[in-house]
């Protein structure tokens, strides 16, 4: 442990080393450090192979000891990019290795080993309970194999209750099956349904009382009920409760429908641990006396599977449960698992790395037996605190239960214990169900063509058929990546088979053979079969529904109606990618339904150009046929007089910088108020040089106004003049060079700091608030053609 440690430490310190160089430069940036100096590049490149060479000898090593005959030779970039997917599964079959080895380190998993030293496996069960070690010490043999009824996974008749009696029954029991629905298969009704449906909890689970707080978790231990004595003990202490608490732990690995490992209950003073893989299993079922007693209310966390996994393999069932993981809910809290109400009401950090080990395991360790007896040993105190906060936060006088929280989570438990079990049937051609193909093919963007995807749904059905046949989990048998691995590749050897499906299972390697003759049996008949997206589409139709098409762009004047555009369906026929969605549930609308698109065009009156522009007629929309067509006719007498009046317009065309302010309209000015749009049809020649005659003849009045205005005090017959002169800068002394100083009053210096500076009349003005976008001072220019 200690050497692994060190290892794990050296290499997480070189790896977080190796990230921190590679990420304090960009691989944008490379190009430019190599223009910069030329050791850089030749540095770069010698790296570049060094590394290279490196990951072609790991792939090398990683692949030595499989069935991988030819490994991926990483020999220069493009072979990186020719070989990257057989890379990616080289990774995988790593990724799947360390999955493993992490599992059997701690003790999820046991490894198959056919010649395990049974010697060594006997000594190890004799090992004191606190011994960590057996957890991972040695395989252990299926208990269920020894169960007074095993298991049988070939069922197809609907699921019969295990119960062979009713006890707290307010009708009996039925022993055949009914129709639940009309037009259904007959099926056994859900025993305890009818009081269920009508059930009332006690006035305990109303009442606001003080949290019974628990019992010290070090000073005491729980009670393993391991034979029918103590089974019978336990009984009888479980009848004078009140509020039980209940929980279960379950495998599922090594059996197709998984098992029950170990039951744990709790009272207020008292833990239980039951050993549920004993040969007389069934005769629990006597615990039913206490499971449907009304007057006892049934505390489990997350009861979905465990009210499932109580009637399929012990026939128990639960009247009055009270589901605090709804509660959580209800009450709205940030987490809602057992381990987040330890830690929020107990402070107790669970150890929730045992919760996926194997509890097969027996005698059980001691660190197993703490954290399952933990499981329960607090939930009633969870539960008093958790029923306060619910009557604190509930109303119970709304009609309809309406703001009434407990009474929702109590609904809510009513619903979880009324579930039934069923066996699991294999439908293999709609694959539907728990067990199918469909929901794994529907949940993965994958696309194959008609031959890999009648492998794909045979080496489904195989691997189901033996996982059955062998009382194994189907991901014990081939897990779902290395379905997809095979369908895509086909193998047609036994070899190739080994190379692909990476790390290569017990099963496959013992039904090799038969495996390949699947795939190559489905192969031959997948060329005439059904193709994926017709047979996905018509399992779901849904995926034909249609989605509501982007708005048309608003034309401009359109000489035609546009022709309407089909609505888009999510997966139609004529879709590239049938199985990609148009729409995001998360981020909407997929990109081609961009902004862009969706974009208007507006009307002619609604742009302000600097250019000029066409007129927007209905012609520049037309058919260019048509247009010609109507250009040879004669103009109709409505039209003819309006082409007549029509001046023909100049080649001259003013472009003004939006950024300036705007002037007063000059009677000269044809582009008087809006000065920022373009004027189309612009003045003749004469008038142009008329008009620029009268500016310069009002310049030189406006001269000599300003002259006569500097000599009498700035007042031209009393009245002082508001429209300045325009600056002379020509005339205008220096700045740089001023000239000398003369003696001078007041009021004419103050004249000449105008004249020097025309804006220094703005400086009188009251300020206003400034602008956060201050335009800048622009010119007109007149161009000429």
């Amino acid at each position: 442990m200690e050497d692994f440690s060190s290892v794990e430490a050296s290499i997480k310190s070189a790896l977080i080393s190796t990230i921190r160089s590679a990420n304090s430069l960009g691989d944008e940036d490379l190009a430019f450090h190599r223009s910069l100096d030329s050791s850089v590049g030749t540095t770069l490149d010698r790296q570049n192979a060094r590394l290279l060479g490196l990951a072609d000898r790991l792939v090398g090593a990683a692949t030595a000891n499989t069935e991988i005959v030819r490994p991926p030779r990483l020999s220069d970039l493009e072979s990186v990019d020719g070989n990257w997917k057989a890379v990616v599964d080289v990774v995988d079959s790593l990724l799947e290795r360390a999955d493993t080895a992490l599992d059997e380190f701690t003790g999820a998993v046991k490894r198959l080993s056919p010649g395990v030293d049974q010697a060594a496996a006997q000594r190890a069960s004799k090992r004191p309970r606190h011994d960590p070690t057996v957890v991972k010490a040695y395989d252990i043999e299926k208990p269920q194999l020894r169960f007074d009824h095993v298991p049988k996974n070939d069922e197809v008749l609907p699921f019969k209750p295990l119960l062979l009696s009713k006890p707290h029954a307010s009708v009996p029991l039925e022993t055949e099956p009914i129709a639940l629905e009309p037009e259904t298969q007959p099926a056994y009704p859900h025993p305890y349904q009818h009081e269920l449906e009508n059930y009332r909890y006690p006035s305990s689970v109303y009442t606001h009382s003080e949290p019974i707080m628990y019992q010290p978790f070090e000073s005491t231990t729980a009670t393993f009920v391991e034979d029918e004595e103590a089974l019978a003990e336990m009984l009888e202490e479980l009848k004078q409760a009140k509020e039980i608490a209940v929980d279960l732990e379950h495998h599922d690995n090594r059996s197709y429908i998984g098992i029950v490992s170990l039951m744990q209950i709790s009272t207020r003073d008292k833990d239980w641990i039951v050993d549920t893989l004993k040969p007389w299993r069934r005769k629990l079922q006597c615990l039913n006396e206490v499971f449907t007693d009304p007057n006892i209310v049934k505390v489990l966390h997350g009861a979905y599977m465990d009210a499932m996994w109580l009637q399929r393999d012990l026939g128990l069932y639960l009247v009055g449960l009270f589901d605090t993981h709804y509660a959580a809910r209800a009450l709205g809290y940030t987490g809602g698992s057992l381990a987040f109400l330890l830690k929020k009401f107990i402070d107790f950090d669970a150890q929730k790395q045992y919760q996926t080990a194997d509890w097969r395991v027996r005698p059980l360790p001691k660190e197993l037996f703490d954290y399952a007896r933990s499981d329960t040993h607090f939930l009633l105190y969870i539960f008093d605190c958790m029923r306060n906060e619910l009557i604190e936060s509930s109303t119970f006088d709304a009609p309809d239960h309406e703001g009434d929280k407990i009474w929702d989570v109590l609904e809510k438990s009513k619903e979880v214990a009324l579930q039934r079990y069923e066996h699991p049937i294999y439908d293999a051609e709609s694959g539907q169900g728990s067990t199918g193909w469909y929901r794994m093919l529907a949940r993965t963007p994958a696309l194959l063509d008609k031959q890999q995807f009648a492998v794909f749904r045979a080496v489904h059905k195989w691997r189901d058929d033996v996982a059955r046949e062998q009382d194994d989990s189907t991901h014990y048998i081939l897990p779902n990546h290395q379905i997809f691995n095979i369908a895509k590749a086909m193998p047609p050897t036994r070899l190739a088979l080994f190379g692909i499906a990476q790390p290569v299972t017990q099963a496959v390697k013992l039904r090799a053979d038969e495996l390949v003759s699947v795939i190559a049996k489905a192969k031959e008949g997948g060329k005439d079969g059904p193709d994926m997206v017709e047979v996905m589409n018509r399992l779901d139709p849904r995926r034909n529904e249609p989605v509501s098409a982007d708005p048309e762009p608003v034309p401009v004047r359109q000489a035609k109606a546009p022709t309407p555009q089909p609505a888009r369906t999510m997966n139609g026929p004529s879709s590239t990618l049938p199985l990609r969605s148009t729409s995001s549930a998360f981020w909407g609308r997929a990109f081609e339904s961009s902004s862009y698109q969706k974009r208007a065009v507006s009307s002619r009156a609604d742009i302000s150009l600097a250019v000029p522009l066409p007129p927007l007629t209905a012609e520049i929309f037309a058919d260019p046929s048509e247009v010609m067509a109507a250009d040879d006719e004669p103009p109709t007498p409505e039209t003819a007089p309006a082409e007549e009046a029509r001046e023909e317009p100049d080649d001259t065309f003013v472009l003004k910088d939006t950024g300036r302010k705007r002037k007063r309209a000059d009677p000269f000015d044809g582009m008087a108020a809006n000065s920022d749009e373009v004027t189309l049809a612009g003045p003749s020649a004469e008038e142009t040089r008329a008009r620029e005659k009268a500016e310069r003849k009002a310049a030189k009045k406006a001269a000599k106004q300003a002259a006569k205005a500097a000599a009498a005090g700035g007042e031209v017959n009393g009245v002082e003049d508001e429209d300045e002169a325009p600056f002379d800068y020509a005339s205008a002394p220096s700045i740089l060079n001023p000239p000398r100083e003369t003696k001078e009053s007041a009021k004419e210096r103050k004249k000449r700091e105008k004249q020097l500076n025309p804006s220094a009349k703005s400086l009188d003005a009251p300020k206003g608030l400034p602008r956060n976008q201050k335009e800048k001072a622009g010119k007109s220019m007149t161009f000429r053609n």
